[in-house]
């Protein structure tokens, strides 16, 4: 299945307090569940200004469609073409 990474504009998300990352994770699973297993939240970063998650679902649409029920920002969703890490060195 299709892995995408979502880019979602939050200033002052690096300041947000653990009850309010707690919240945040509450509603997004909750969103999740109306929806089925079809889309899966697999994890997500949270930096100064911006939270990039990561999620695995069949679809563009189905991503946008989290968000929208969840009223979370997705100003970027990118579908990821491929993974390397140090081991793609290796050859």
């Amino acid at each position: 299945m299709p892995k995408y990474i979502i880019e979602r504009e939050l200033p002052g998300a690096g300041n947000l307090s653990a009850q309010d990352l707690q919240a945040i994770s509450q509603k997004s699973c909750g969103v999740l569940g109306q929806m089925g297993p079809q889309i899966q939240w697999v994890e997500s970063y949270v930096t100064d200004d911006k939270i990039y998650c990561v999620y695995v679902a069949p679809n563009e649409d189905m991503v946008r469609e989290h968000a929208r029920l969840g009223e979370f920002p997705a100003n970027r969703v990118s579908r990821v073409a491929t993974m390397i890490d140090p081991t793609t060195a290796e050859g």
